[in-house]
């Protein structure tokens, strides 16, 4: 639809410029006036303003004149026509979408709510898009949400602010990611979210190593300084390349190139009974091998022991190939995308 608003809007920019330099140039040849004089006679007698003629006018230019006043209010009708349907039709469209939009947040449970989409936000969104995750981005700068994809619910505003954290589902959330660019905004949205929803867990990125506390203690959950991450990657590449490179093949972005997963022992206990990672015989089954196991304390053991018993509220770490993780999946009857990954 804007397209087609779009393409009438050139050919209403596109005559109005037509009509002046036909103006200017016709009052040159025809009139003899100079080019500052004709381009006043052009104004004046388009935007009808009233001013008497630069000289006495003799009938070939009175005639021009003429017709120059009927192509003009023409042209000038048809261009304020074009642009004020495009922008009644653009504010219509906002509205709509809107509405929409907030009439899907409003029905959202166990989401995620990402506060910024900056660079980290960005990457949030995109990880939880492919693990199809429902999630709601707040973002206050009007720019950079232009650039959120339409499929994409979001909410134009400051994630300081309780209201806006209400409107984004915070009371229902299951988690909260905070990347905003400073540390004292992520301290301050941590602070009013774990006060508006007791229960979810928040993320929240930070700078410094000193925020680290702080967020911490406001409620935070867990940080992430994406930029020691970033500087301890690059210096492993240098000291284990081939590690580094190795782990780097193991991908878990929910898409079919899936080779690390993890599942709930409470998921599998609803298709079968096992007491110990023995009795699921995961390796046999689909080829995968369980490389951890987090027990309800969050303990976490690397390589557990087949006998190793399996308890109610703990998650299983497993290796495999693709189609080895899809096996695993039907299998087991796992679906990891309805619920959230601690």
């Amino acid at each position: 639809m804007f397209k087609l608003f779009r393409a009438r809007l050139y050919i209403a920019i596109s005559l109005f410029l037509t009509m002046i330099v036909s103006g200017v140039v016709g009052y040159r040849v025809i009139a003899g006036y100079s080019w500052v004089e004709a381009t006043w006679m052009t104004i004046i007698t388009a935007s009808t303003v009233g001013y008497s003629e630069i000289r006495p006018t003799d009938e070939p230019t009175k005639i021009f004149t003429v017709v120059f006043i009927v192509c003009s209010l023409f042209v000038i009708a048809f261009a304020v026509s074009v642009v004020t349907e495009y922008l009644l039709a653009r504010s219509t469209i906002y509205n709509v979408k809107h509405r929409r939009m907030k009439k899907k947040i409003d029905s959202l449970k166990n989401h995620v709510i990402i506060c910024g989409y900056g660079r980290n936000g960005k990457q949030a969104a995109e990880k939880l898009k492919a693990y199809k995750r429902p999630f709601v981005i707040v973002e206050k700068n009007e720019e950079i949400s232009n650039q959120i994809p339409d499929d994409v619910l979001y909410i134009l505003g400051n994630a300081n602010e309780d209201e806006l954290l209400k409107s984004a589902g915070v009371e229902r959330a299951a988690c909260l990611i905070c990347a905003l660019p400073d540390d004292a905004s992520n301290l301050f949205v941590v602070l009013s979210a774990r006060q508006l929803n007791k229960n979810m867990t928040i993320v929240s990125r930070a700078s410094d190593e000193n925020s680290l506390r702080k967020l911490k203690l406001a409620g935070a959950d867990k940080t992430v300084m994406p930029d020691k991450i970033g500087g301890d990657h690059m210096a492993a590449m240098v000291v284990l390349p081939d590690l580094v490179h190795f782990m780097d093949q193991l991908a878990f972005d929910g898409k079919s190139n899936i080779n690390l997963e993890e599942i709930s022992i409470d998921e599998i206990s609803k298709g079968q009974e096992a007491s110990s990672i023995l009795d699921l015989d995961i390796r046999k089954k689909t080829g995968c091998n369980v490389i951890g196991y987090k027990k309800p304390n969050g303990e976490y053991i690397v390589n557990p022991e087949s006998t190793q018993l399996l308890e109610a509220h703990s998650k299983l770490i497993v290796l495999g190939r693709p189609e080895q993780i899809v096996k695993l999946n039907e299998l087991f009857r796992i679906n990891s995308n309805e619920f959230y990954h601690n």
